[in-house]
């Protein structure tokens, strides 16, 4: 059954919970009361660091305000949802799996298929990636568990390649619980690969979870010792074009960590060394160790900062400026579709603060097309949507067809 709540009601519900005036929760967030009765009611939106804000101030987790896991027919229809009992079982059976009914894949096939599963991965598809998983780990589980010497290294690398797709599936469907799960088992197959910079990847995983609990001062610790391990494994900063691009991911991940705490001088800062990184590899994209960094990704960076901040008028400056033939930036086609649908979604809120409720539209139409299936389960998208419904009078019709395909 779909969740029509807003999150303001949502808001609401949760403070009265905690049995807390308005006045209260707002100086728990250093927010105005009447700012607050703005958000509850859906006059205002809340940014996603003010989500978290109140989160944490109300003791909850973000998916009590977000309402996710989303289950409705759209859900229903694609079956992304199916998947999850299996998972939770293959990952609770780590490290004594079940008993497989015909002898594991060849570890070049199971590598092969992980590849697959990875890509499908970074275009967020989620509904054709999901019911690869629960397969493809076991397997590998048998295999690295039976496995020695390099096959068995080779083994648990995958395996953390496929858990990542795992955390990634189940954070993007509200599956918290188990998206911290899948983190565990991560460092687990990350600490037997004996590969350092999967281990690294491992911890960096874990630090964006942090962030999305509003853990931002743990998740800042964690980056900066990253940075402090990648240094130790190759001093004086000689690094290889992996270690680097690794790097300028933990960089782009404080970025917005100071962004979330309020910090834009900070953000800032981060952004101006990840550009340098980036010039050190001669500013093309990169996807080491399955992570997006290059100047695309600085880019979409950059937006989300600002936007997280609350500057969305400067946000819609950047991007008009960074144009060509009166046509704002956007990510290039190659993008993976998980960064460029984000990018989408993150504009249509800031052209929805900005009162321009045509090209927010657009934006989420634009995000729909590059990957459906993390649009529709995204909490802002649907938040955005939610509220062009409810501000047009006599909504168009291609506006309701979007509502009812989200599921709002």
């Amino acid at each position: 059954m779909s969740d029509d709540l807003t999150l303001g009601e949502r808001l609401r519900t949760a403070r009265r919970t905690r049995q807390l005036s308005t006045a209260q929760l707002a100086e728990r967030v250093a927010i105005s009361p009447s700012y607050l009765q703005k958000l509850e009611s859906g006059a205002r939106r809340a940014s996603p660091s003010l989500t978290l804000a109140l989160a944490k101030a109300l003791r909850f987790g973000p998916e009590v305000l977000t309402g996710q896991p989303y289950y409705g027919e759209p859900e229903t229809e694609d079956k992304v949802h199916a998947v999850i009992p299996e998972l939770r079982r293959v990952l609770l059976c780590y490290d004594s799996p079940d008993e497989l009914d015909v002898a594991p894949r060849s570890l070049a096939v199971l590598a092969s298929e992980v590849d697959q599963v990875a890509a499908l991965r970074r275009d967020a598809r989620y509904a054709p990636m999901g019911p690869l998983l629960p397969a493809v780990i076991a397997e590998l589980t048998h295999v690295a568990l039976t496995a020695d010497g390099s096959d068995q290294q080779k083994a648990y690398w995958h395996l953390a390649r496929a858990y990542r797709a795992a955390n990634s599936l189940a954070h993007k469907l509200g599956h918290h619980d188990l998206s911290h799960t899948a983190l565990d088992r991560i460092h687990w197959a990350a600490d037997r690969s004996g590969e350092p910079l999967m281990q690294i990847l491992a911890a960096y995983l874990k630090a964006g979870a942090m962030i999305r609990q509003a853990a931002l001062g743990s998740a800042r610790r964690k980056l900066l010792a990253l940075r402090g391990e990648l240094e130790r494994l190759q001093p004086e900063r000689a690094f290889s074009a992996d270690a680097s691009a690794v790097d300028g991911a933990i960089v782009l991940k404080l970025a917005v960590v100071e962004s979330r705490d309020n910090r834009p001088d900070r953000a800032r800062a981060y952004l101006d060394e990840a550009r340098s990184i980036a010039g050190s590899l001669g500013n093309q994209d990169s996807a080491a160790y399955d992570l997006s960094f290059g100047p695309t990704n600085i880019k979409i960076h950059e937006i989300h900062a600002m936007i997280d901040t609350g500057d969305t008028e400067q946000a819609l400056a950047r991007l008009a400026e960074w144009g060509t033939g009166g046509a704002e930036w956007a990510p290039p086609t190659a993008t993976v579709g998980e960064r460029s649908s984000h990018h989408h979604i993150d504009v249509a809120s800031a052209k929805l603060a900005e009162a321009d409720r045509a090209g927010a539209f657009a934006e989420l139409q634009s995000a729909r097309r590059l990957a459906p299936n993390h649009t529709r389960f995204h909490p802002s998208a649907r938040e955005t949507a939610s509220a062009l419904v409810r501000a047009e009078m006599h909504p168009s019709n291609d506006l309701t067809s979007f509502a009812a395909w989200a599921g709002i």
